[in-house]
């Protein structure tokens, strides 16, 4: 999945709450982040986080849960065919057994694998369940999205090896997800394992992502803020979703490029990236910058769209708490979208773009960006709503992408 990297490890007490402290510094009062262009600016002083948060809000609100049952009890397309999809699915089944153990070992394209694919698949069944749930109000899906996750909170103690980090954060994506629409939309859930869970959030998941990875490709450090950021949710951390979003929007930048940058694009903050020669080997070898292309394009479209999907992610799940970061966003999601959907639907590889040769496969990671720019702020997007209806109904890609159809295709809320 991805290359191993160097990376220092934390000691703490996975039983201390208090014990992430120790791991994050407190938030600055002029929080680092925020330019306009989406970039990071040090002394730049930028909205906090709420004073109140608001949930269900980690990647789908209630107003869009609401929406999507609508459409769904009125046969409507296309969600009624993306919620049969879900149903169908190996993560809304009743019958799941959750495997959850207390060490979850990753190596590099998780070899080995040693509860890898079982985490990672039982967060997004607890997430399918919930959304299943909500929809249907059977109370049976709740029941079983309530047992995969008090099964891994009353288990999972760590997480290892050199794919720790983006494992951790691509079950930790999903994780809140499914939590936060079970505890607020459900009774059933118990207090003590709601808090249990938090527990696990806070002491297992947030240390080995909150404080980012400077020098892996960029998908990393994007999926990790994306956890961060739920987790910070679900928790109600000011400070972890201060902190995370000042990284994320630092990165953001460093992932996407626009002509507005300069003649090449910049290093991640917090690097020694910084000449031209530096960034071209960071970017794969790519000495042609243009608008929308990645710091990944030339490695693959897929780990690209993981990238391009945790900035839609994060962009939604900020948007619900108040903060709509999608306008300092817009540029260059929009053209990192389009530009890669116009190869990935089969356009001609200009021979300057990755030597003439493109690994496409971009996944199912179009339709929360899509939605926001196109749908809601009235951005043209030709290729990208090409791609997107084509593509329809979204499903998943087995690690923290799932139903984006169902839960954003034409979502006004």
């Amino acid at each position: 999945m991805s290359q191993p990297f160097r990376r220092g490890r934390w000691a703490f007490a996975v039983t201390a709450a208090t014990a992430l402290l120790l791991t994050i510094a407190p938030a600055a009062s002029a929080r680092e982040t925020g330019a306009a262009d989406g970039s990071a600016r040090t002394g730049d002083v930028v909205a906090a986080a709420p004073a109140t948060f608001t949930h269900p809000g980690v990647l789908v609100s209630r107003p869009q849960l609401d929406f999507i049952r609508s459409r769904v009890n009125a046969n409507a397309q296309p969600w009624k065919a993306a919620y049969d999809q879900m149903m169908a699915s190996r993560y809304a089944s009743l019958t799941r057994t959750a495997r959850p153990r207390a060490v979850v070992e990753c190596g590099s394209y998780s070899n080995p694998n040693n509860g890898c694919t079982d985490e990672r698949e039982d967060a997004l069944a607890a997430y399918t369940l919930a959304l299943a749930w909500y929809i249907t109000q059977d109370s049976r899906y709740a029941t079983k999205a309530i047992q995969i996750m008090d099964a891994w909170s009353a288990t999972i103690q760590d997480h290892t090896n050199s794919n720790a980090p983006l494992q951790t954060a691509w079950a930790g994506s999903s994780w809140p997800r499914a939590a936060e629409i079970i505890r607020y939309t459900y009774s059933g859930w118990s207090a003590a394992n709601i808090t249990r869970f938090g527990t696990m959030l806070r002491n297992v998941y947030l240390p080995e992502i909150i404080n980012g990875n400077t020098y892996s490709n960029g998908n990393w450090e994007l999926s990790m803020m994306e956890a961060s950021i739920g987790i910070s949710v679900f928790l109600e951390d000011r400070s972890v979703y201060d902190r995370a979003l000042a990284k994320f929007r630092a990165r953001v930048p460093a992932f996407i490029y626009l002509t507005s940058d300069g003649a090449f694009p910049r290093g991640p903050a917090g690097s020694t990236i910084d000449t031209r020669a530096e960034v071209a080997s960071y970017w794969q070898g790519q000495n042609t910058f243009v608008d929308g292309l990645s710091q990944e394009t030339c490695r693959d479209f897929t780990h690209t769209g993981y990238g391009i999907s945790a900035i839609a992610h994060v962009a939604e799940t900020t948007r619900h708490q108040g903060q709509d970061i999608y306008p300092e966003l817009q540029d260059r999601l929009r053209h990192a979208l389009g530009f890669h959907a116009k190869y990935q639907l089969g356009e001609a590889i200009p021979s300057w773009l990755c030597g003439g040769s493109l690994t496409t496969g971009l996944g199912p990671v179009t339709e929360v960006g899509f939605n926001a720019l196109n749908n809601r702020m009235g951005i043209a997007m030709t290729n990208t709503q090409r791609l997107t209806e084509q593509q329809r109904p979204a499903g998943t890609n087995n690690l923290f992408v799932a139903w984006e159809t169902l839960t954003h295709a034409g979502n006004p809320n």
